[in-house]
């Protein structure tokens, strides 16, 4: 006979088990060391069943890949560590990402799982930070751990520990990392027993059914209402590989037969000589498409992996998201982010009122390492932001990043730390494409080094703007700057680069891309533009050139020129362009 849940006790389980997620994180920062950790939170939790369904958490579940390879050898008190992509089928994407996996037991009998990663600062490999823009195998990009235990029955493997470490350049904050995704994990184990022991293990391990089931049942309303049974199909670019090829296509298609939603990625470029391969599993790569659609539809629905069985992933073998071993996987967020875009592009065409522009487009980082006046090594590494896109609720957020949790790293962390001073941080004028809604602005960050070192960049969307929908305009795209100690001139460097040397008193100038705008901005209210002319988002020029809307001196607004300038703009230009792409080179013919 099944265990029977009612709705109040479904619901203090769910919220019971959402806290323990955000307690797993709130353990992390107060134990981890790095800043890329610590301060920025690039960790991701999860909770699963016995069956390793994620119940809760962000990045979907690994656990059947490690769960294969084991069998019946997982006990209590065992914990499992790995990092290599390869070797867990794609659930972590490169091997700066540590990952943890605790089985969790109540009573001796096995509830489920708990498991976090996080990016580690650095994993060995043939450049600070192991992500090399040039590594053309996966060899070259730091050391990698298949599913091991680090853990055995509650006893620390201590030579597992001691290869891990010393391969890396930063070893005392990788350790502290692992210790702090540890304790997160256990932290949820507690939690989940605590569950077990008020309600009764029966009732729980039934919650976690009814709530996997729930969330299938409002997926599949979801699909029904918005996937359409004939192919819509949608392509976007990466600018290029790190090597001087590109840019490279990335294709989707999204139909439905019957209940199920297909989304094909035939047409998709072949694997990259370069580092930018995505080796996504087909789960993680349902995930994205699962939380795109909760978060564009309906977010009331709970994230979890009830919806699977609804999704069906074509990934054709060799290709960017499906690449043959032993391809450079070390910097895949320009392809993975690319690929929060093509959906957006996709479900957008059949419903561009939920639907969203176009992002900044990757992960943008800066690595600045050499060694203090008094000798010792540093390893500076951040992660940037930039626009993220207008969207039917409003305007995008300027400098804000892709990951929900993610925060930028305090330049008092960074300068009390490091021997750097953040001159100026600030978003970029006119980043934001026009539109209703207007884009984020990316961000222009200005860093200058204090002593002798290398520094390394990786960063997208320098060359393929982020594109416009409904009638909004494509943002503007990235940009990096080196300016030497002493000089007025500004040397412009490519936006994936490594070791370029650096001395005191060199600038270096990350300025990210824009997202795109969504909505006619010949609609956009002139208050708004006024506000953003007066906060220096937007310029004179480009509020009469994007806005229709003008100025006079001293940035005074002319309202009556504005209303004459809009009619007769609209009049010229007949209806919006469904998307605004901007100009891609080596796609479009130049002009």
């Amino acid at each position: 006979m099944s265990t029977t849940v009612d709705p109040i006790t479904l619901d203090l389980i769910e919220n019971a088990l959402v806290n323990a997620r955000s307690e797993m994180d709130s353990v992390v920062v107060r134990v981890a060391l790095s800043p890329v950790i610590r301060e920025q939170h690039d960790a991701f939790p999860m909770v699963c069943n016995p069956a390793g369904q994620m119940i809760v958490g962000q990045f979907g579940s690994y656990i059947p890949a490690i769960v294969e390879q084991y069998g019946d050898n997982i006990h209590e008190g065992d914990i499992f560590v790995w990092n290599d992509p390869y070797a867990c089928k794609g659930s972590i994407s490169h091997n700066n990402d540590w990952c943890v996996m605790l089985p969790i037991y109540h009573e001796g009998v096995h509830v489920g799982f708990s498991s976090m990663f996080g990016h580690m600062v650095d994993v060995g490999g043939k450049v600070p930070g192991s992500m090399p823009s040039d590594s053309r195998t996966i060899w070259e990009e730091g050391l990698r751990v298949p599913p091991v235990k680090i853990f055995e029955k509650g006893q620390m493997n201590e030579g597992v520990l001691a290869i891990m470490l010393n391969n890396s350049r930063t070893p005392d904050m990788n350790r502290a990392d692992l210790m702090a995704l540890i304790a997160g994990c256990r932290t949820a184990a507690k939690r989940v027993n605590e569950v077990c022991d008020r309600f009764g293990r029966d009732t729980y391990l039934a919650a976690c059914d009814k709530l996997l089931d729930r969330t299938r049942e409002a997926m599949r309303v979801l699909i029904r209402n918005y996937i359409p049974e004939e192919a819509v199909s949608f392509t976007d670019y990466v600018d290029d590989d790190g090597l001087g090829n590109g840019p490279f296509k990335m294709h989707l298609s999204i139909y439905r037969r019957g209940d199920i939603a297909v989304f094909d990625w035939t047409g998709t470029d072949d694997q990259a000589e370069g580092p930018i391969n995505f080796h996504i599993h087909e789960g993680l790569c349902k995930l994205f498409f699962g939380v795109y659609m909760i978060m564009a539809f309906d977010p009331k629905i709970m994230f979890n992996e009830g919806f699977y069985d609804l999704f069906e992933i074509v990934l054709p073998e060799g290709s960017l998201l499906n690449p043959r071993f032993p391809a450079a996987l070390s910097n895949r967020l320009n392809t993975h982010t690319r690929f929060f875009d093509c959906q957006a592009g996709a479900l957008g065409q059949r419903a561009p009122h939920l639907s969203m522009a176009a992002g900044y487009g990757t992960s943008p980082h800066f690595i600045f390492t050499g060694k203090d006046s008094n000798g010792k090594y540093f390893q500076l590494m951040e992660l940037l932001f930039g626009g993220v896109p207008g969207r039917p609720l409003g305007d995008g957020f300027d400098g804000h990043a892709w990951w929900p949790l993610f925060s930028a790293t305090p330049i008092e962390y960074i300068e009390n730390y490091y021997p750097v001073m953040v001159e100026s941080y600030r978003p970029v004028r006119d980043a934001g494409g026009a539109g209703l809604h207007r884009g984020g602005a990316g961000i222009e960050k200005i860093y200058r080094v204090l002593e002798a070192g290398s520094i390394s960049i990786h960063d997208d969307r320098e060359t393929v703007p982020p594109w416009g929908i409904n009638g909004g305009l494509h943002g503007g795209t990235s940009s990096k700057w080196l300016q030497r100690a002493g000089s007025e001139t500004r040397e412009r460097i490519a936006s994936k680069l490594d070791n370029l040397h650096v001395e005191p008193g060199d600038k270096i100038i990350f300025i990210t891309a824009g997202s795109g705008g969504w909505g006619d901005p010949l609609d956009r209210p002139v208050a708004a533009v006024e506000r953003d002319v007066a906060d220096d988002l937007v310029s004179v020029e480009r509020a009469e050139q994007d806005y229709g809307v003008v100025f006079g001196p001293g940035k005074t607004l002319d309202e009556p020129a504005s209303v004459t300038l809009r009619e007769a703009r609209k009049k010229e230009r007949g209806e919006p362009a469904p998307f605004d792409f901007g100009f891609i080179p080596g796609v479009h013919a130049a002009e």
